[in-house]
């Protein structure tokens, strides 16, 4: 019994050993973790920058929205603020300067908000700022300008970057029929929601300067009489609504396919194009068969550009175009079929960007006895100084013989030869024109060593056209006229 007391006695004193063995060790550790704590908090502490000196970068110091319609919200813009510093930053405040005025709204870093605080940027990173604008409409035709100053506020220094936008009123149709005679000013656009159509009986003026923006598949149909009677100094305009950019500087306005067309219907007699811009639509113009027996269309000092179809489709009509650019279609440039035709001094052109061209510039159909019905008549159908260039072949029926068709002082991309349908032409002939098509500049006017300068003939050319679209004269002080639409400029040293 003795022994195994002084035992027990021993493994008493033994354990109370260990437990202050232990006790003294989570002291240690307390002591440690504490020590760790103060020090990794002072050094998070220290790793923010307070000097007045260390502030932020910007990605830009202007944000500049493209003109928005208003009571149309925008698409989303940005820029990024930078810390260029090897420690932390903490922006105390970030907030519209003075009382906002709602058109601009953020979102800073994916948090929206109308103010923001103690946002932090760790050492030479960055973050991102997100902009949208909604103006509300008012009675100005005119844009106006609206601007405010974002105010970054960081270690005690106020930093600013400017957001400007230009507000434009317009007036919107949906589903608009003019069912008598109508005017369409140019005080403020017209933004073409579904359709816009001119009834039969009925016709639509559209006056100088005046502008409609089209909305996604939006479209025009006249069943009546359409004049669009623009001039030099303030042309008509038709192209879609999308004011903004794709990316970088290339706008929306480039882009094929944004509304859907032009089209007059087999009852539209004596329209009028005169000095318009016609882009950016999926189906260009097209003209429905009517017969020939009274004019329904006349292009004049006009632009058709930019189709993902064709500029122009015709069928059986009576068409007359001087100075006209059509340009830049996924298919052909103008497709005819049969009908009565007349372009004088125009150029088709096709260097389309968006996707492999299908077929020649120029599609001619119904030409031939074996292709007549009995019913509707073969084309006729003068080309009389045109271009026919580009990044695919020129014209579909090589061979025009035994047809109605004539081309000339044409120049023409193919080699070949003079005939009874094609004269005095300029064969393998280069127009050099302005475009370069990889820096989207769709330019058709003439290079100084354009082998078009001086190969047409005068005696083709109205006195109304003696003046292309920019307002220059045809006719050289040599007494010559260039081929094309446009007439040749000397270039100056600097260009």
């Amino acid at each position: 019994m003795l022994q195994f007391a002084e035992s027990d006695t021993r493994e008493s004193e033994s354990n109370r050993i260990h437990t202050n063995k232990m006790k003294r060790l989570g002291i240690a550790i307390w002591i440690m973790l504490v020590v760790l704590g103060v020090v990794s908090t002072a050094c998070i502490e220290d790793n923010f920058t307070t000097s007045s000196s260390d502030v932020l970068a910007f990605s830009t110091d202007t944000l500049a929205f493209d003109t928005i319609l208003t009571d149309v919200g925008t698409p989303t813009k940005q820029f990024i603020v930078y810390n260029r510093h090897d420690k932390m930053l903490n922006i105390s405040s970030i907030k519209i300067a003075g009382e906002s005025s709602g058109k601009f709204y953020l979102n800073v870093d994916g948090v929206k908000g109308d103010e923001f605080r103690d946002v932090e940027i760790r050492g030479n990173d960055s973050i991102f700022v997100f902009v949208e604008a909604f103006i509300d409409p008012s009675d100005e035709n005119n844009p106006i300008q609206f601007e405010e100053k974002l105010d970054f506020v960081t270690n005690g220094v106020k930093q600013q970057v400017v957001i400007t936008a230009w507000g434009q009123n317009v007036t919107r149709l949906y589903s608009h029929e003019v069912s008598a005679d109508e005017h369409f000013t140019a005080n403020r656009p017209y933004v073409v929601f579904d359709t816009l159509r001119v009834l039969e009986g009925a016709k639509l003026t559209l006056e100088a300067g005046t502008r409609l923006y089209f909305h996604d598949k939006a479209t025009m149909v006249v069943d009546g009489t359409l004049i669009a009677d623009g001039t030099m100094q303030q042309p008509i305009d038709m192209r879609g609504d999308r004011l903004d950019k794709v990316v970088g500087g290339i706008g929306y306005d480039i882009m094929s396919g944004q509304w859907n067309g032009l089209r007059f219907t087999e009852s539209s007699f004596g329209n009028e194009l005169r000095y318009v811009n016609i882009r950016g639509a999926s189906t260009g113009v097209v003209v429905d068969s009517a017969g020939v027996e009274q004019r329904k269309l006349h292009i004049f000092n006009t632009v058709l550009h930019n189709s993902a179809g064709s500029v122009l489709t015709a069928s059986h009509a009576w068409i007359e175009a001087e100075g006209s650019e059509l340009s830049d279609a996924r298919r052909a440039v103008a497709l005819l079929t049969g009908g009565k035709f007349s372009f004088v001094n125009c150029t088709f052109a096709n260097y389309y960007l968006f996707n492999i061209i299908e077929g020649p510039i120029l599609t001619l159909n119904y030409l031939f006895g074996t292709e007549n019905d009995g019913i509707t008549p073969l084309m006729e159908a003068n080309f009389d100084n045109c271009i026919f260039y580009g990044n695919t072949s020129d014209i579909s029926a090589g061979d025009l013989t035994d047809s109605a068709v004539v081309l000339r002082n044409c120049l023409l991309k193919s080699n070949g030869e003079d005939d009874d349908n094609f004269i005095s032409c300029v064969w393998g002939g280069n127009p050099k024109f302005y475009t370069v098509r990889n820096q989207y500049i769709f330019d058709y006017r003439l290079h100084d060593e354009s082998d078009a300068i001086g190969k047409g003939n005068e005696d083709y050319c109205s006195v109304e056209a003696a003046v292309d679209r920019y307002g220059v004269a045809r006719r050289h002080a040599d007494g010559t006229i260039d081929i094309g639409a446009y007439t040749w400029v000397q270039e100056k040293a600097e260009e």
